[in-house]
């Protein structure tokens, strides 16, 4: 039978004890929830929603989404993404790429995207890290969504972005 320490522990049990990262332990968690009501032409190849504002030095944990069945066909997907606050893309598809979840409606538990493109060995980096940013720029960027392929049906889009942070 064998032990292993994740860094949280090994920290923890140094002598003298090594400081962790506060966003990976002991960070507090927040949320960021909304609903837009998105018309068709929202709904355009290469439109862009911008959902909300997070700080760069934030963890994300969770993107989660509820949607009314925004594509009576089989066309849309959509990425997403970090932007600056200047509406420039950082990383449009760090969390999700090309996905199809908006073509039926979605409730119940919602779906969750912050895993669809990261790999799950991100947990616990900083949204600059998400990024792909060698630094912190410091200030915010936009999670978004970039719409590939276009929709065709009105309706509503719903989300929850748990993350932490201090």
């Amino acid at each position: 039978m064998t032990t292993k320490n994740s860094t949280l522990v090994a920290n923890f049990e140094a002598s003298p004890n090594k400081m962790s990262k506060v966003h990976q332990l002991g960070g507090r968690q927040r949320v960021i929830s909304g609903t837009v009501a998105l018309a068709t032409t929202d709904l355009e190849a290469a439109d862009i929603l911008m959902v909300a504002p997070i700080s760069t030095a934030a963890s994300v944990v969770s993107i989660v989404l509820w949607n009314d069945d925004l594509d009576s066909g089989t066309t849309n997907t959509a990425d997403v993404g970090l932007y600056t606050t200047g509406g420039t893309a950082v990383d449009d598809d760090c969390y999700a790429s090309a996905i199809t979840d908006l073509r039926a409606a979605v409730g119940g538990a919602g779906t969750e995207v912050a895993f669809e493109a990261r790999n799950i060995n991100t947990m616990g980096q900083q949204v600059w890290e998400d990024a792909g940013q060698s630094s912190d720029p410091g200030g915010l960027y936009y999670i978004a969504l970039t719409f590939d392929a276009a929709g065709n049906t009105a309706g509503d889009l719903s989300w929850k972005i748990t993350y932490v942070v201090d």
